[in-house]
């Protein structure tokens, strides 16, 4: 029998970006608050303690950060006539677990939106008509403006120590000596810290985009410039370009995450109590399935434990809070046969390509230093920044040099014929590993009827509960996009006067391959909206079905978006929140009428 323990006001599950934002407006509101994460207790101490930590082997190679697949998993197959097999060895993505979540081992990339892609259907159609959208592509608006959002992307920034360069500030042209983006919307203020220094490869690529008429730009980073302390309290030492954040716990206390940025003003609050090692099973529901009481999880021992709640808030990894609202019972599952149905629907990934410039020995780029968020990009292909309607497909690209640190075991590019091992493998990691660039076509990937996420029929986890089933393949859309930036950034490639350029876009019949990482930029299948027919959460991030149920992260986004979502997340959050605290709190209950 469960242990049923006191109610408290706010259940929150998942301590990540997401949770710990939550956590923290809700304990300042007065509320209790229980968070519960799955994953062991995580900081930067022991996690992060210097030298164990720099260790490729232990966090990129064996994954200490990452989930245990052999207890939860999803199974993948590329279209519904196919049987999904479970995802066995991480690699394609790597969703993290333990305090801080993804938000511990993420690189520190850190943008905002393109206000384009948060209305992104009906700009399509106003722009290029409906029929430009092509049959099966899913994608709508998210229901919010930029402007409702700004000042919480510029919350969120001063929480996080973001280093930046800005471009116009309350209507004001600050940026255009300065590195900042010229297609960047309006900002309400300066980043906290100025950017970050320019590793050489950045320089490099900086002046080639330049030379071919591209607007290149300081990439955002939440890997700090200098010292801060941000609103919190919290105090962040200067980045030192280390080379380990993607993966890693960062040991100079220079990378944001909930570890540092939130967590050390959350253990003052009274009101708030962090359980780790306490995996969630469902969602408990009334009878009639419109409200929720709390949260059953295991803890440690295995023991299952009932918390009661007056609030439930869904913060865990992407597929985590689509897995729970399907084991749950919130939401009807989507149907891709009658595109009925919400939850599961819209999933998305990110449509990435990658080239590699090789130069002779008179180009040193000195791969092994850098930060996980510091680079150049330009976004001349971003977005809607360039007119599609030559091209026939939907979506833009960021494209940069993102130079984190290319790590001695799993970071050694070769030219294509290359032997994987021996003596001819050793001689060509000498003559390149020192003397390369690499750049990604960071590409927005859209949401179709054929991807979605629901419950495997076939595959259950080591609690006995069905597995989280992904539909996935790249679409038609998908390779059309990446073909052409790949020709777009190769001009960049080439005016850099490499001896050899390698890598490239997908080709027609391309599937999605599992065993290569891309990224772990996953999104939709609990999306926002303003229809309750076609989204799982209204615009404040609230179930229509189960009112005391809130659900944010990424599986809100209805479609990807050209930058890296954590930016998105944390905004996301911050706005709910609010709107819990200043609306839902006053009359619980919808805060819009379906």
């Amino acid at each position: 029998m469960a242990n049923e323990l006191k109610k408290v006001d706010v259940a929150i599950v998942g301590f990540g970006w997401a949770g710990a934002i939550m956590a923290k407006e809700l304990t300042e509101a007065g509320l209790n608050v229980v968070a519960l994460e799955r994953g062991p207790h995580r900081d930067t101490y022991p996690d992060g303690s210097y030298p164990q930590s720099i260790d490729e082997l232990t966090y990129n190679i064996r994954k200490k950060l990452f989930q245990d697949l052999s207890k939860s998993t999803v199974t993948i197959r590329h279209d519904a006539s196919q049987t999904a097999v479970p995802y066995r060895q991480l690699a394609a993505f790597l969703p993290g677990t333990g305090t801080g979540g993804a938000g511990l081992h993420w690189s520190g990339v850190h943008f905002r939106v393109d206000p384009v892609e948060l209305n992104l259907r009906s700009h399509y159609e106003q722009r290029y008509g409906r029929n430009f959208i092509p049959e099966g592509m899913t994608i709508q608006d998210f229901g919010v403006s930029y402007a409702e959002l700004e000042p919480f992307f510029d919350q969120a920034e001063k929480v996080f120590g973001t280093s930046g360069s800005a471009w116009s500030i309350k209507g004001q042209l600050v940026g255009k000596e300065k590195g900042g983006n010229p297609f960047a919307p309006d900002r309400s203020s300066d980043f906290p810290l100025p950017a970050q220094k320019r590793t050489y490869s950045a320089q490099l690529f900086a002046q080639a985009a330049e030379s071919v008429g591209y607007h290149p730009y300081d990439m955002p980073s939440a890997n700090t410039s200098g010292p801060y302390t941000n609103t919190y309290g919290a105090q962040m030492g200067p980045c030192n370009f280390c080379g380990y954040c993607s993966g890693y716990a960062c040991y100079m206390y220079s990378k944001a995450s909930p570890n540092v940025n939130i967590l050390p003003a959350l253990r003052q609050e009274p009101k708030f109590e962090l359980r780790n090692n306490a995996h969630v099973l469902r969602v408990n529901l009334t009878d009639d399935k419109k409200r929720a009481t709390g949260v059953t999880y295991l803890d440690g021992q295995g023991r299952e434990v009932v918390q009661p709640a007056d609030l439930v808030i869904l913060s865990a990894f992407q597929f985590h809070n689509v897995h729970l609202m399907l084991l749950s019972g919130i939401g009807k599952p989507y149907n891709p046969i009658t595109n009925e149905g919400v939850v599961g629907r819209n999933f998305a990934y990110q449509n990435i390509s990658t080239l590699k410039a090789l130069f002779d020995k008179n180009t040193t780029t000195n791969p092994f230093i850098g930060a996980g968020g510091a680079g150049v990009a330009v976004d001349d292909f971003n977005a809607d920044n360039f007119d599609h309607g030559p091209h026939g497909f939907v979506g833009g690209s960021p494209f940069w040099v993102n130079q984190a640190g290319t790590k001695p075991i799993s970071g050694l590019p070769t030219p294509k014929g290359t032997p994987a091992w021996g003596s001819q493998w050793k001689a060509a990691v000498a003559d390149t590993y020192n003397h390369h660039v690499s750049m990604d076509a960071h590409g927005a990937h859209q949401s179709y009827r054929a991807n979605y996420l629901d419950l495997d029929p076939n595959y259950k986890d080591a609690y006995g509960q069905p597995l989280l089933r992904m539909t996935f393949d790249w679409q038609d859309n998908d390779i059309k996009m990446a073909q052409f930036m790949i020709g777009k950034m190769r001009k960049i490639t080439e005016a850099m006067n490499p001896k050899m350029i390698i890598g490239g876009a997908k080709g027609p019949g391309s599937h999605f391959d599992t065993t290569v990482y891309q990224t772990t930029h996953m999104s939709g299948g609990a999306i926002m909206g303003e229809d309750p027919n076609t989204s799982a959460v209204n615009r404040y991030l609230q179930s229509w079905d189960v009112p005391n149920v809130f659900v944010p992260g990424a599986s809100a986004f209805p479609q990807g978006l050209g930058y890296n979502p954590t930016g998105m997340v944390a905004a996301l959050s911050y706005w709910s929140a609010k709107a819990i605290r200043e609306q839902y709190l006053k009359n619980p209950g919808p805060l819009v009428q379906a």
